[in-house]
């Protein structure tokens, strides 16, 4: 076990790049876009996701009252930019990954504290659960990093009529869901690299005398 801290520092920093990852992919706060239309979206700033695309409004749901309107994207809206659709597809493949690479981390710890040696069985699962979280880090890495691209730019986006949405935004920035996502990709590259970095110990063979 004495060998093993560094595996055990990367299960702990996979478990939390891993659960980062699955918010990331879950809150709308992607990009915050700051519209100047007040008439529907009246708070003046709506909240783009990968998922849906939301805002306060006072008058599309029940006149006076504070509400959120969502609208869900679907595969019908070819208009919606290819890195949303990318981030999509990405995350679910990256909490996957993560999750294959913490069940491989598991095992081989398990085999370490119940004083399994089976050397080569302890090492490819080292092995096994490091790729998987190199993988799941790269897999989140491209999103944020395309949608931050896109933020940083203040490329438009051709909403559908059904979401109230304008096509481009006065200004717009990024949301919660980047920091998040740069943190998770941190700590699966991390947790991957001491995952590959495991060296069973040598021992030294001694002669009775």
């Amino acid at each position: 076990v004495s060998t093993s801290h560094l595996q055990l520092a990367a299960f702990a920093l996979g478990t939390v790049g891993w659960i980062l990852c699955t918010v990331s992919m879950g809150i709308v706060e992607w990009r915050v876009w700051h519209i100047d239309n007040t008439t529907i979206i009246s708070s003046g700033i709506a909240w783009v996701g990968i998922w849906k695309v939301c805002f306060i409004s006072y008058l599309h749901v029940s006149p006076g009252y504070k509400e959120q309107f969502c609208h869900k994207f679907s595969g019908y809206d070819s208009s919606i930019p290819h890195e949303i659709y990318a981030a999509q597809g990405l995350l679910l493949i990256a909490m996957f990954m993560g999750l294959l690479g913490l069940t491989a981390t598991i095992f081989a710890l398990r085999n370490i504290c119940m004083g399994i040696t089976h050397k080569t069985l302890i090492t490819r699962f080292f092995l096994v659960g490091g790729c998987f979280y190199v993988f799941a880090g790269l897999c989140v890495l491209i999103p944020v990093s395309w949608n931050f691209y896109s933020v940083t730019h203040n490329q438009s986006i051709a909403f559908p009529p059904s979401s109230y949405m304008p096509s481009s935004p006065a200004a717009q920035e990024a949301g919660a869901a980047i920091p998040i996502g740069i943190v998770a990709v941190i700590l699966l590259l991390l947790s991957g690299t001491f995952s590959l970095s495991y060296r069973l110990p040598v021992t030294a063979n001694t002669i009775p005398k």
